[in-house]
């Protein structure tokens, strides 16, 4: 994530990317964009805020050399020499043209700018940002006709969302440059992470912690709910999140000595769809890691702890209660009736 307070916007300029399998071509710009003040204040929030929020972190990827990473390249050339903005701002236009290799490619806007002052972990320093405007909208245009007003249509970028996005950071640690992303049209995961910018995953908390809770979704929704029924899901979910919030550090021994206690075969499934993970998402779930809070909160609100029955009645548990669904909620078999309930036990209704 980023702070934007002290960000000023240095160069801007927009060309028109094509797609090579419809024959669409590409159209450049020669000059950079100089912006009059109202329109300054609505274009640095619309391109900068996505990333406040962003929590995951990129690094440059080459199977070969890393310095033959198109952008990793094009975006040293710019922070070493801003004079070759315009002109490396059209390679970088091509290069994506190159990825548009099926017909669901759009076209589209593709804004190039270059940031001043944009804070990243109390570095304070440049950042290139490349933007894909993706999809317009109609919005109604009033004008004087005759004496009097007239409405017609027009499509314009709205300044509510951001397409695409990406924000490579003149800031570097053992693995590279940092590289930010955005990309609320993922329609191809192919087509802007892995072919146009060539990322991986950096290899920090934030990332090990995103990849051990993903996990533990995963398997909460593949092995426990289909083993166990979705009471003992929601036990489990709620369990982890408990133990991520007393735990600074995770250890993955620990973790299934306070998840699973003496349940042995419980443990022995987790080890193996452990490794299931791993090797189906191609990513290292570490063993042990420092718990990121940021990513910890993020990913607690995307959890679902609902437990829905098709008599149209759903039980919804508190993530944050682990307790409360093994001390409070029974579940059985009616015999008369020929059917499976659950028993809620409370003092008062709300």
């Amino acid at each position: 994530m980023i702070k934007r307070n002290r960000a000023t916007i240095s160069k801007f300029i927009i060309h028109k990317v094509g797609n090579k399998f419809n024959s669409a071509t590409n159209i450049f710009s020669e000059n950079l964009i100089t912006f009059d003040e109202e329109s300054y204040e609505l274009m640095k929030p619309y391109l900068l805020k996505p990333f406040a929020n962003v929590t995951e972190s990129f690094r440059f990827n080459h199977h070969a050399n890393i310095e033959l990473n198109e952008l990793n390249s094009y975006s040293a050339q710019i922070f070493n020499d801003d004079s070759t903005f315009v002109d490396i701002s059209k390679h970088i236009v091509n290069h994506l043209f190159e990825q548009s290799n099926s017909a669901q490619i759009k076209i589209g806007d593709v804004i190039i700018a270059l940031f001043e002052d944009v804070e990243y972990k109390e570095v304070v320093t440049q950042a290139i940002g490349i933007f894909k405007i993706e999809n317009k909208i109609n919005f109604f245009q009033t004008f004087m006709e005759k004496d009097s007003l007239d409405v017609f249509v027009q499509k314009g970028i709205s300044t509510k969302k951001l397409d695409k996005g990406c924000l490579i950071i003149n800031s570097t640690d053992g693995e590279g440059k940092v590289v930010l992303s955005v990309d609320t049209n993922n329609y191809d995961a192919q087509y802007w992470l892995n072919n146009f910018l060539n990322v991986k995953y950096a290899d920090d908390n934030n990332q090990h912690t995103q990849n051990y809770i993903e996990m533990c979704k995963d398997f909460s929704d593949e092995i426990i709910k289909e083993d166990f029924g979705s009471h003992e899901k929601t036990k489990f979910l709620a369990k982890t999140v408990d133990f991520f919030k007393e735990n600074e550090s995770i250890n993955i021994n620990d973790f299934k000595e306070a998840i699973f206690e003496e349940d042995e075969d419980r443990k022995v499934l987790f080890d193996t769809y452990k490794k299931q993970f791993e090797e189906e998402n191609d990513v290292l779930v570490r063993n042990q890691f420092a718990v990121s809070d940021v990513v910890l909160k993020k990913q607690k609100q995307k959890i679902k702890t609902e437990i829905k029955l098709d008599t149209n009645i759903q039980i919804k548990l508190d993530i944050d209660a682990p307790d409360a669904a093994s001390e409070y909620l029974e579940k059985g078999y009616d015999e008369e009736k020929k059917m499976k309930f659950y028993k809620v036990f409370y003092n008062e209704e709300d």
